[in-house]
């Protein structure tokens, strides 16, 4: 068949084709079976701890060490780094000095989810139910969180020190908690005229564990909420007060799956971030060593303001970067540091809202991402009037345009919504508190921060892709 002529307005235009009507057989194949890769980590990986303990068994695997375990960095070291069991950051040593500057991805490894409070197990006697009382963690619809399958993860530190890690509702033979709604038939005066926002309140999002009294002790004065104590103690060998000293987390029960008669989706819980940080991991084992010095990083707190030691807005960058200098650089001194950071060129790896197709409306369609078309690039966040957010300067979103491009990475710009419609922030902001070139870059997400999110297999994949490419680029 004979090619079509290209016409002026294809010269000029942006190209806009659906990514999947320009991939092959074999690349169809890369893009399932990476997404099924994917799908095992998501559905196993649910808290940042144990986001924290999957990157750096892989790592080990992939060839990855502690820097203790360096005497002396040169290029090809493959390096792991963690802090307080929350944040870690891998490296790969280039081939340039590293205060020429690094090639840095930065994801963050916290999700929206229902904590329990520190002192959380009561038994409602009028309901001879007992339950959890809780604290959300980010943004959330919590009508959401309703009448859905849930499962507690997190650690535990006894009395006697001992650490003690928890999971219930994730195997088949596990039970699982819910947080119970109203009925339709009794909620209309109690419920009907509340906003959405408060559908269910914060202090309503009690979950329920438990219906059955103890027998142990007849004069118990809450008898369903001993039977709790007495199981968690068989279990774990703690007491309540234990419990103070804990994170627990509700989160979603349900696993990944694949969404659509074609499977070109994969719908599960935490997209936001993980998509990001599981593609970054894979993306720095698979660049061999780089000219410029590649470092994944992977943050906490970002869904509550990158706050505190293990967010983005903590030193664990710079620490990061100042302990690889100090084992690659003779008399080294902090100005380097600087100039290193300086040098360096960034990806806010994060997501985006995509096209909803009963809410369009909240878009501007000319600039926003729509499942199946690549990565999205997004020079500013922010609200409203670019509130609070970073401004990639347009030197390096040209330099991500023609890397794309050149290497084949579909691709899209976006921006998060309306000029006037809301926004968000991401860890772009700190980064470039240390002088560095940075833009923010994911995958687009339908029904972000819900219990199970959506993205496209395409989008995934070449998520991945552009990391690679983007490490491996002089």
């Amino acid at each position: 068949m004979a090619k079509k002529k290209q016409t002026l307005e294809d010269k000029l235009s942006i190209k806009q084709e659906t990514s999947w009507q320009d991939i092959t057989k074999a690349q169809e194949k890369k893009i399932y079976d990476f997404s099924e890769d994917y799908k095992s980590f998501l559905s196993k990986v649910k808290t940042e701890r144990e986001s924290v303990d999957f990157i750096v068994e892989a790592a080990k695997k992939a060839g990855f060490k502690p820097l203790d375990k360096y005497k002396k960095l040169k290029a090809g070291d493959k390096v792991i780094f963690t802090n307080m069991g929350k944040l870690a950051a891998l490296a790969v040593i280039g081939k340039e000095p590293i205060e020429k500057g690094m090639k840095v991805v930065a994801s963050h490894i916290d999700t929206p989810r229902i904590d329990l409070k520190q002192k959380p197990l009561y038994e409602d006697a009028d309901s001879e139910l007992a339950l959890f009382k809780t604290h959300y963690y980010g943004g959330i619809k919590k009508y959401q969180w309703a009448n859905v399958p849930l499962a507690l993860h997190g650690v535990i530190i006894r009395s006697d020190g001992k650490s003690i890690n928890v999971t219930i509702g994730e195997d088949l033979e596990d039970p699982v908690f819910v947080i119970g709604d109203l009925l339709p038939h009794l909620s209309h005066k109690a419920q009907a005229d509340r906003k959405m926002p408060e559908v269910l309140k914060g202090e309503e999002l009690r979950v329920i564990i438990g219906n059955r009294p103890s027998k142990s002790d007849k004069d118990a004065k809450a008898k369903i909420k001993l039977n709790i104590l007495e199981i968690l103690n068989k279990k774990y060998g703690i007491i309540e007060e234990d419990l103070v000293s804990a994170e627990l987390q509700i989160v979603p029960a349900s696993p990944a799956r694949d969404v659509g008669l074609d499977r070109s989706m994969v719908g599960g819980y935490g997209h936001d971030d993980r998509v990001c940080a599981y593609t970054s991991m894979r993306a720095i084992f698979d660049i061999g060593t780089p000219k410029k010095t590649a470092l994944a990083l992977f943050f906490d707190k970002e869904e509550v303001g990158s706050i505190g030691a293990t967010g983005a807005q903590g030193g664990f960058f710079e620490m990061t970067v100042g302990e690889m200098l100090e084992k690659a650089v003779p008399n080294y001194r902090y100005s380097i540091l600087k100039r290193a950071m300086a040098n360096s060129r960034a990806l806010s790896a994060d997501v985006d809202a995509g096209v909803h197709p009963m809410f369009k409306s909240v878009h501007e369609l000319g600039n926003a991402a729509k499942l199946g078309h690549g990565i999205g690039i997004c020079k500013f966040g922010g609200a409203r009037g670019k509130g609070g957010s970073n401004d990639a300067n347009a030197e390096f979103l040209g330099e991500l345009r023609r890397l794309f491009n050149k290497t084949k990475v579909p691709w899209q710009y976006t921006e998060l919504g309306k000029v006037d419609e809301g926004g968000g922030g991401t860890v772009a902001r700190f980064l470039s508190e240390h002088n560095l070139e940075v833009i923010d870059c994911g995958p687009a997400l339908i029904s972000m921060h819900s219990p199970f999110e959506i993205a496209s297999k395409v989008d995934i994949y070449s998520t991945y892709r552009a990391f690679v490419e983007f490490q491996k680029a002089d």
